[in-house]
């Protein structure tokens, strides 16, 4: 793997998602905000770069993110209920 998947995760507010571009591809995740709530709704890894942790990588950027925002976050989208599940350090920021 070479040093292009030290990319930043990028926030693309006109296309509501955060987006991870590796080698001229784009492993999104999209999302809908209102009230200081943020809803991932769905998230796409290309299946060229299927199997790298890509969309991790994305999610915890997206997260990260979402964190400084002060953001809540409702998980609609199974990648990343599944990650947050995983990942401890992020559970504080879903909304209940």
């Amino acid at each position: 793997m070479d040093g292009s998947v030290n990319q930043a995760v990028v926030n693309n507010a006109a296309h509501k998602r955060y987006e991870l571009a590796i080698d001229g591809h784009i492993a999104a995740a999209y999302y809908e905000k209102a009230d200081g709530v943020i809803t991932f709704v769905h998230t796409e890894v290309p299946p060229e770069l299927g199997g790298k942790g890509i969309g991790s990588k994305l999610v915890r950027g997206a997260l990260d993110q979402v964190r400084a925002e002060g953001l809540r976050v409702i998980a609609e989208c199974p990648f990343v209920k599944a990650f947050i599940e995983k990942h401890a350090d992020y559970q504080d920021l879903l909304k209940h």
